[in-house]
């Protein structure tokens, strides 16, 4: 049996090096440590108990949420050459035991199950037969009731756990959790001294939009015809808008799907496969469809509702661009969606402090849709990241030049409004006094009396009602938690009250098509479909779109090349590497094209980090280094401060603003240099995380 973990990435999964955190993750099981990974989907999360099982004697039993999935992780092992299978409610009896007798005697390395499984006695009975060294627990999130897909026979886990003769190690991993879901995690799969890893939460290649007042089936039939040679989910929050959604776009002619709980199961399934294969490129559902879906190719995520909470939607957003190619996530808001999601909610039968819980959160969901500020900031800090740059240049906050908009006048009337109505009413009822309304309510509490009433009588009351939601964004307004919230004025907007401090909005713009691909890569995509279709095994697991779009762009014309290429493994190769190179072997010729050479030793001789610094002293700025790496400027920001701390030749000074350095220096010296936000949160805007961690390099202020 191989015994490098970086071998079998190589050989079986056709990947020269890890991503970020997957090695030390797989150390860690291998020391046979408990591990808890928190990593971004798309980050490689089944790789980090796949290699371990290769190398574990015994049996790996993985704990998956969805049959969908299971299916597929067992195809994609099979299609590289490693022996795995899976227990689901589609078996009978006798298929069931002879998969167990298989798995006792060794033939597989991994063995899927759903955790309802883990309620039947006789079942676990079964598995204390069999040599398991690792339990791997995917969506691990699902444990706490505090997470957004809480099952709770996942708490059948520990149960089993406690059952088997020898305890095996036990491994959990999700993509999205709060500290209040990792802590229940920790504690409910009783995890022994566990190593946890936070890889991130960042998923680079995702662009992130909100829009605002749209038009939004409008919006969507004109995005998926300007993308219609993309993948792309639709959310809706109903079925009644999914049905209504699915009939728009069948009806404009195009090949879409639907799925929701109201469906037949044969229905969902159909509609399911018929978007994993690749016979339809656009599947409208609601959040009962997609997780667990491995599809790696999705290019587009639309909500056209916004969901109850920041977990949900990330994970939903999340299954964009799982090969890591650039793709969108798209967010269409209007003020209905958060009276639907409170209806929802109130359907719902959950704890008082659940409820409660499931307010706040609603309310966190409603601040990303209105801030200004820029959303991957607002996602990951949700999520706990700290030291986060201002600004991503992947987002519509970012990516919007237009100028901003004072509207303090406005501000300061809505801000008096909330006082003077004495901080005891909601958002309408503000803004139904501000239009001048004679709503019974308003003449009840006899707040037409008020200096206030009326004195913003053009607006729509619904333009008024986003006004404040966008200053609750900002912390100028606070709402109090429960069905009903009150709308508070917060300190931030008694500066503005008193005319010391001005307000700004702005207005995003529209994103433009993702991909212009070359004929090759569709004629290598058709290839692939055709082998799909052959196979019985969806697209994606032949080979990612990124795969294919690296061939397209190198040219692989020999075995050798084709190895190079990320994602062709020798399994992979040996299976379909003669057609792929056909055909490339071909558009090479009748093209006149020089395949190009990837010379990986070349590629290894030069750090990364030391690139971007030698592209910065031949005078490229760190944004146009950034974009030409195809690299976050975090990325190359943190490049040049590692070439300055390994004693290379950086100017620091670049970096600091002069008029700024001592005061960043008291206030490291006040503060303390642990962590980088809290000296940040009490400078100047002007000072960025790379000015302070300039400064922190060149006075040898790093402990």
């Amino acid at each position: 049996m191989l015994q490098n973990p970086q071998h079998i990435l190589k050989k079986y999964y056709g990947y020269e090096n890890f991503r970020k955190g997957q090695e030390s993750i797989i150390d860690s099981i291998l020391n046979k440590n408990d591990t808890f990974a928190i990593m971004p989907t798309g980050g490689g999360k089944s790789i980090c108990f796949q290699i371990p099982a290769l190398l574990l004697e015994g049996l790996t039993l993985v704990i998956s949420p969805l049959i969908s999935l299971m299916k597929d992780q067992v195809d994609g092992l099979e299609s590289i050459g490693i022996k795995g299978t899976y227990i689901n409610s589609l078996l009978d009896n006798k298929e069931v035991a002879y998969r167990i007798k298989r798995a006792k005697e060794g033939e597989y390395k991994l063995l899927y199950v759903a955790p309802e499984r883990l309620q039947s006695w006789e079942f676990c009975q079964l598995l204390r037969s069999i040599n398991i060294s690792l339990i791997a627990v995917d969506e691990a999130h699902c444990v706490s009731q505090w997470g957004h897909d809480f099952r709770p026979s996942y708490r059948y886990i520990t149960e089993l756990i406690k059952e088997l003769p020898n305890r095996p190690i036990v491994a959990a991993f999700t993509a999205t959790a709060t500290e209040q879901v990792r802590n229940d995690v920790l504690n409910l799969l009783e995890l022994k001294n566990e190593n946890t890893y936070i890889t991130g939460f960042d998923r680079e290649n995702l662009s992130f939009s909100v829009v605002r007042g749209a038009n939004k089936k409008d919006y969507i039939i004109n995005y998926v015809e300007e993308n219609k040679d993309e993948v792309g989910i639709i959310y809706g929050a109903t079925r009644k808008e999914v049905e209504s959604l699915h009939e728009n776009l069948r009806a404009k002619g195009y090949a879409v799907g639907k799925y929701h709980g109201g469906l037949s199961a044969q229905e969902r399934k159909e509609s399911q496969e018929a978007f994993l294969y690749d016979d339809i490129k656009i599947i409208v559902a609601t959040n009962a469809f997609g997780m667990g879906i491995d599809k790696s190719n999705v290019r587009y995520v639309i909500h056209h509702n916004m969901p109850k909470n920041m977990e949900a939607y990330y994970q939903e957003a999340g299954r964009a661009g799982r090969d890591g190619e650039p793709s969108e996530c798209i967010l269409l808001f209007a003020a209905q969606d958060v009276l639907l999601q409170k209806f929802l909610m109130e359907q719902s039968n959950i704890s008082l402090d659940r409820e409660k819980n499931e307010y706040r959160k609603l309310q966190e969901m409603v601040d990303y849709c209105h801030t200004t500020k820029c959303l991957r900031k607002y996602i990951l800090e949700y999520f706990g990241e700290e030291n986060v740059e201002d600004k991503c240049d992947n987002c519509s906050t970012c990516n919007d030049n237009s100028e901003l908009t004072d509207v303090t006048i406005e501000a300061q009337k809505i801000f008096s409004c909330v006082y003077r109505m004495k901080e005891r009413f909601g958002m309408s009822l503000v803004a139904q006094v501000l239009k001048g309304s004679k709503n019974k309510k308003v003449l009840q509490f006899g707040l037409d009396r008020l200096s206030t009433y009326g004195i913003m009588k053009e607006y729509k009351e619904k333009e008024l009602k986003d006004m404040m939601n966008i200053f609750i964004a900002e912390g100028y307004l606070g709402l109090t938690e429960g069905q009903y919230p009150i709308v508070k004025l917060q300190q931030r907007a008694i500066p503005v009250l008193k005319s010391r401090e001005k307000v700004f909005q702005k207005i995003q713009k529209k994103k433009e098509k993702i991909f212009v691909d070359n004929p090759l890569f569709e004629m290598l995509r058709a290839l692939r479909k055709d082998i799909s279709t052959r196979e019985k095994i969806p697209p994606y697991i032949i080979f990612s779109d990124s795969t294919l779009r690296e061939m397209g762009k190198v040219f692989p014309v020999d075995h050798e090349s084709m190895l190079r290429i990320k994602g062709v493994g020798e399994g992979r190769l040996k299976k379909y590497g003669e057609e792929f190179l056909s055909i490339i072997k071909t558009y090479v010729q009748d093209n006149g094209i020089t395949p190009k050479v990837i010379n990986v030793e070349k590629e290894e001789k030069i750090p990364s980090h030391v690139i971007t610094l030698n592209m910065y002293k031949e005078g490229k700025s760190l944004k146009e280094i950034s974009e030409e790496r195809d690299m976050k400027i975090i990325t190359i920001n943190n490049h040049i401060i590692r070439c300055a701390s390994e004693g290379l030749d950086v100017d620091l000074d670049d970096f600091i603003p002069s008029i700024y350095e001592e005061i960043i220096i008291e206030k490291i010296n006040e503060i303390g240099a642990e962590k980088l936000k809290p000296i940040k949160e009490v400078l100047p805007d002007g000072v960025s995380y790379l000015a302070i961690k300039a400064v922190l390099c060149k006075h040898n202020m790093i402990g």
